[in-house]
């Protein structure tokens, strides 16, 4: 009995094998995962030169492990047995699930398209989108941080939240502080700066079962602003955004804020800027239905992939503005190599409901120089430094401001000195998030601005 037993164990394993050997080398393979919302890799061109690299053999070992046949099926199970097998606390209705980061990303992990981000890839309407958007992802370094931090799963589907973890002390953001402190200096007093410090959703939406893994960031920003010299004017968009934690200010299933978060911002920068600022009645209101954002991908969670929401934007109505873009070029480790000649452009642009990149409406991404051009005569000219936080904040200020210049962090190739003079900016905004503010890669690009050569 036990050698029946035993011929029908080898017998059921053969055949197990034998039908992952079958699907995974003859069934067609997968090209385009919609769970991760990307296109997997591709299967490398022989070439001698290639293969005496030991290049080809590994470009071959990524595209056979990324394009299995059924991909989509496999994850999903994947991550059900985790989803089974994860730390949970609470009932029901305050479940909370942490998610420990990865050690490590590897080259093959896709990158955020964030900003820091997503930040997820995006994706374009025939109809709706030219072929000047150019959504680049930024650099790989942001995707660490979030998974090194880990991620925090709030309540039930279909209403989960993912929230990234804070981790930095009460002094984390101080150099930032003293970089906004530099450039007034070097700038001089015909130019006003100011520090606009964005807290991450976890702040506000952390459950009490989790606040002992998760720091204080207003802690961390009240001692930055503690640290601006007295010509500095700190934006408080803290307390902006805290007296509005019952809206939906912050996405659930993306790392960024909301794009009414980034109103309620706005209207505080506004407001320390003593410039005009039109409240959402002069707006048109747009929805890109069943998104869902960047946390999945992080996440690796099905239930925040089975927790869509809305994606809701605000275009400004009854104003004339101008969009232009200088758009860098850049390889594949993110470096800017080159930069394509300014063009005009909208600055809205619109993403077929379930699109994955809906938080690309704005701008169309962030490696390129944004200038915008509106009827406001009032003589103040903004040039924000962002990361893709502050891609969303623009929108609101074209009632504010005449001209609005939009830089990111990550990509700028000019002496910031030498732009400002020339394109008569009267206001120098600092406009990050706090996990982007406390990086010592986003001080060191900001402290080259001062120093680089324009090219």
């Amino acid at each position: 009995m036990k050698r029946l037993h035993y011929i029908i164990y080898v017998a059921t394993m053969c055949v197990v094998v034998l039908g992952f050997v079958v699907v995974f080398n003859l069934f067609e393979r997968t090209t385009y995962s919609e769970l991760e919302n990307r296109e997997v890799a591709k299967c490398p061109e022989f070439s001698f030169e290639s293969l005496f690299a030991g290049t080809y053999t590994r470009d071959v070992s990524s595209w056979y492990s990324d394009s299995e046949p059924y991909r989509d099926r496999f994850m999903t199970l994947s991550m059900e047995f985790d989803d089974a097998k994860r730390l949970r606390l609470g009932s029901a209705e305050e479940e909370v699930t942490f998610i420990e980061g990865d050690s490590e990303v590897t080259e093959e992990q896709p990158p955020l398209i964030d900003t820091v981000a997503s930040e997820t890839e995006a994706e374009k309407s025939v109809e709706e989108q030219s072929d000047s958007v150019d959504v680049a992802q930024p650099q790989a370094e942001q995707k660490a941080k979030i998974t090194n931090h880990g991620i925090v799963i709030v309540g039930t589907q279909p209403n989960v939240r993912a929230l990234t973890n804070y981790r930095g002390g009460p002094t984390a953001c101080n150099a930032y502080a003293q970089m906004a402190n530099r450039y007034q200096r070097e700038l001089g007093g015909g130019v006003t700066v100011y520090c606009m410090l964005i807290p991450t959703a976890i702040e506000f939406y952390c459950p009490e079962k989790a606040k002992s893994r998760v720091k204080s960031q207003r802690e961390t920003i009240d001692n930055a602003y503690a640290q601006l010299d007295s010509t500095i004017v700190a934006v408080d968009a803290y307390n902006a955004l805290k007296r509005h934690t019952d809206e939906d200010i912050y996405l659930r299933t993306d790392h960024h804020w909301a794009p009414l978060g980034a109103y309620y911002a706005a209207e505080a920068l506004a407001k320390a800027a003593g410039v005009p600022f039109n409240d959402l009645t002069h707006y048109e209101r747009k929805v890109v239905k069943r998104y869902v954002g960047s946390m999945y991908r992080y996440s690796q969670d099905i239930s925040v992939k089975r927790s869509p929401e809305d994606f809701v934007y605000y275009e400004p109505l009854n104003i004339e503005y101008e969009t232009t873009y200088i758009n860098y070029i850049v390889d594949e480790n993110y470096a800017v190599t080159g930069s394509h000649t300014p063009i005009k452009d909208r600055y809205f642009y619109k993403f077929n409901d379930g699109s994955g990149g809906a938080y690309c409406t704005f701008m169309g991404g962030d490696n390129k120089i944004t200038q915008i051009r509106t009827a406001t005569d009032n003589g103040r000219r903004m040039l924000l430094l962002k990361d893709s936080f502050g891609n969303a904040i623009p929108g609101y200020l074209f009632y504010s401001f005449e001209e609005i210049h939009v830089v990111d962090a990550r990509y700028f190739t000019r002496n910031i000195v030498e732009y400002v003079h020339e394109n008569g900016i009267t206001d120098l905004v600092f406009g990050n998030n706090i996990a982007f503010a406390m990086s010592s890669s986003t001080i060191n690009f900001y402290k080259r601005f001062l120093t680089q050569k324009s090219k």
